[in-house]
């Protein structure tokens, strides 16, 4: 149970614009003043830089918080975060103080989803393909190329490593296409979406070995940094996929240039890449059984309103002393 102390002063509250939350309209702030409680100040800017004259009355910080901002705001008592992934907040100083992080974390999985699944269908149904060739598709090698390799889902086995939010929406998705699904995560989680039973990691090297789609629904941690890697490809089947839509880091980028290439897999669909941006003589992009996008699976458009949504409950939440919504495990990075 995660509870922040009010502070005997009215709240100061700072809202800093970022790639998820570009813009704070006029009813939002009056949302957010209204929550924030009587006396209140909210101060919207468009980066964290232009935040560092407000941070040393700051209380609370909507959005992104670097090393030298939060160094710089002495009375901060919580950050909400406007990115699904937390990593670029676990520094020593953060981590080891007492100011409490909340941030989107259960609300982002639905167009992680959305995405993951139209990067598997662009591969799988040869859709990515098709749209290269445009009008060179009709061209019967062509089209006998695309034909004689479309795979359909139905009656495959989709395997979830990590299943918080994206990964249970990846789930949901994967039943209405009839695939059956097995999932592992690194704590007791429940079951849900097709699941019957979520495994320890101690069943990882099964799920990862029996899929015939893996799909990475973990967050960045130093555990996770890397742990796609040759070991991990070559325990996978030669027909299965790779599908990744949360962090590129995950993945060791030479080791899936080796198994795409040697045919260690059956393809990869990705919307973060090991590095990023990718460079353009990566052997990534002329790889047939390699779809990409550049990590634009994030964007939604009720992603802004649900988080801000999630802000105010847990201002109202600090100011009655009850627990909040969305609250990051420092120590474990998600």
């Amino acid at each position: 149970m995660t509870i922040v102390a009010m502070p005997e002063h009215p709240l100061n509250v700072v809202v800093t614009k970022t790639l998820t939350l570009p813009e704070v309209a006029p009813e939002d702030e009056a949302m957010i003043l209204e929550a924030a409680g009587p006396g209140a100040t909210v101060t919207v800017v468009d980066s964290p830089k232009l935040a560092m004259p407000l941070a040393d009355q700051a209380d609370v910080v909507l959005g992104l918080t670097p090393k030298w901002l939060f160094e710089a705001a002495p009375a901060l008592r919580w950050v909400h975060a406007t990115a699904s992934g937390v990593d670029m907040f676990m520094f020593d100083e953060f981590v080891n103080s007492d100011v409490v992080l909340t941030g989107e974390k259960g609300l982002v999985g639905g167009h992680l989803a959305d995405t993951a699944f139209g990067l598997l269908l662009g591969l799988t149904r040869r859709i990515a393909m098709a749209v290269q060739l445009g009008p060179d598709g009709w061209n019967q090698q062509n089209r006998e190329k695309m034909r004689f390799s479309e795979i359909e889902l139905e009656g495959l086995t989709m395997g979830i490593i990590g299943f918080g939010g994206t990964g249970r929406h990846i789930a949901r998705r994967a039943v209405a296409f009839g695939m059956d699904v097995q999932a592992v995560d690194a704590h007791p989680v429940p079951a849900s979406d097709g699941v019957d039973e979520v495994w320890g990691l101690d069943r990882l090297d099964d799920v990862v070995a029996t899929s015939d789609v893996v799909a990475v629904g973990l967050p960045l941690t130093p555990e996770t940094r890397g742990m796609c890697n040759d070991d991990f490809f070559n325990r996978m089947k030669e027909t299965a996929i790779l599908v990744n839509v949360t962090r590129g880091e995950i993945i060791d980028g030479p080791s899936i240039e080796r198994a795409l290439q040697n045919g260690t897999i059956g393809g990869a669909a990705l919307d973060v890449a090991p590095e990023e941006p990718l460079p353009a003589d990566s052997p990534l992009w002329g790889l047939d059984n390699c779809v990409m996008t550049p990590h634009t699976a994030g964007a939604s458009q009720h992603r802004g309103p649900r988080n801000m949504e999630r802000f105010c409950r847990n201002l109202v939440a600090m100011r009655e002393g009850r627990p909040m919504e969305g609250v990051v495990d420092k120590q474990t990075g998600f």
